[in-house]
């Protein structure tokens, strides 16, 4: 059964809204109902980029596009700027933005695309969004990605928070699609947008991203009243700092924390909190093993992608994938501490990057902070670190290193400290 018709299926006779959005709902009825999209120009195998967001046009399309056995890639205007690199990578060979379709000529060979096209199986490509090198186009068999919403589960009213070319924000979608669910879509991603779609249209939960929830902190408005319908907010794709969840538990005893964990290599998996206010995780799931060599997680999954249609594979023979993520382990509980690339050698002496991080966050007055080893002559390596004041507050630098000398050991005192903006990304900008 295609795509479209498994979802109309399962929305049959049923006309609640589906989508929430600034214009108002739809129902998933008036989704599949309204003027398509000519794909006439899309046939099985080929590889479409689509640019768009969670809007009704987007997500027929998408959903259309996968029933046709399209091999997708999801595109936002955000990236428009690599866009070219992304067509190269992904060989696309048809874009549709909006109703407009076009046709490339690209090359169409390559041995993960044939799999999927002799299977005559839909396919997703994302692109990763790691700091270094350039982005991976990453290609998962969306039959299995499909596979974990054939278990019906509960829903709440979900804020998409997360991007039309993230794999949360797919996620999201697909979770509440086949799960009779309601999705909001916001206006734009900004602090106050986000509060203001949750209060007016009643979200229940808050997929985010810990830069967001600095943001809200800085922003002062959680004092001018947060929307009572929030009941859950989790936090994913980046690491998260104790300071800031003890905060926020603080400020929202209401609210249920959770931390989530994915990587577009191997979907999203499951995760279990040790308490609101913990950064423990349990991870696993069907399918799911997880083990850990020298301090480093590694997991091996059933819904891993295809593979990197740019770069070589990064499984091993037995099918494990090093995440580079550094954990600390309490029982069957871990916390992820950092990445691989994050260490810093000083005089012989590795630590953690976010250890420094972590203890200049306790500073008063202090809303973000970046550690980065240098170049040392003497000792190989030094700490220096920058830090973002809140607003409406002055930070000596002379005080904040006494302030981290008395709390960490002389190698890992930062023998710099500026006071600077702290780069958060162009996707989570205060305006």
């Amino acid at each position: 059964m295609e795509l479209l018709e498994q979802l109309s299926e399962i929305w049959e006779g049923d006309e609640s809204a589906f989508l929430v959005h600034s214009s108002g709902s739809l129902s998933f009825s008036q989704i599949r109902e309204q003027s398509p999209v000519d794909l006439s120009k899309v046939s099985n195998g080929d590889v479409v980029a689509i640019i768009g967001d969670f809007d009704p046009q987007s997500i027929q399309t998408l959903i259309r596009l996968f029933s046709l056995g399209a091999i997708v890639v999801p595109l936002t205007s955000d990236t428009r700027s690599q866009h070219e690199y992304f067509f190269d990578s992904a060989l696309v060979n048809v874009v549709v933005e909006g109703a407009r379709v076009e046709t490339r000529n690209q090359p169409l060979s390559n041995d993960l695309l044939d799999f999927l096209r002799k299977e005559s199986a839909p396919g997703l490509v994302l692109f990763s969004t790691g700091t270094t090198g350039r982005p991976k186009a990453i290609l998962h068999d969306f039959r299995s990605f499909l596979r974990k919403f054939e278990t019906p589960r509960p829903t709440l009213r979900t804020l998409n928070f997360l991007l039309f070319d993230h794999i949360g924000g797919i996620n999201t979608l697909f979770h509440t699609l086949f799960n009779k669910g309601v999705v909001i879509a916001p206006e734009s991603r900004t602090v106050e947008v986000i509060l203001d779609t949750c209060a007016r249209f009643g979200a229940e939960v808050i997929p985010t991203t810990p830069t967001f929830l600095r943001l809200l902190l800085m922003s002062g408005l959680i004092q001018k009243g947060f929307p009572p319908s929030v009941k859950i907010i989790t936090y994913g794709t980046e690491l998260m700092d104790e300071p800031t969840l003890l905060e926020l538990c603080s400020a929202l005893p209401e609210v249920d924390f959770r931390q989530t964990f994915g990587m577009s290599e191997l979907g999203i998996v499951r995760v279990k909190s040790e308490a609101r206010d913990s950064l423990f995780m349990k991870i696993g799931g069907e399918g799911v093993e997880t083990r850990v060599k020298e301090n480093v997680l590694q997991i091996r999954s059933s819904t891993r992608m295809l593979g990197y249609l740019n770069e070589s594979s990064p499984f091993d023979e037995e099918g494990w994938y090093d995440s580079r993520d550094v954990v600390e382990l309490k029982g069957d509980f871990m916390k992820i501490t950092g990445r691989t690339g994050d260490v810093i050698n000083v005089g012989g002496l590795k630590f953690m990057a976010g250890e420094v991080e972590r203890e200049a966050l306790g500073y008063p007055g202090v809303l973000l902070a970046k550690a980065v080893g240098r170049r040392n002559p003497v000792t190989g390596q030094h700490v220096e670190i920058t830090l973002q004041a809140r607003e409406g507050v002055t930070i000596n630098p002379s005080d904040v290193s006494k302030y981290l000398e008395a709390r960490l050991p002389p190698h890992m005192v930062p023998i710099k400290i500026s006071i600077s903006e702290v780069s958060v990304g162009h996707r989570f900008k205060k305006s």
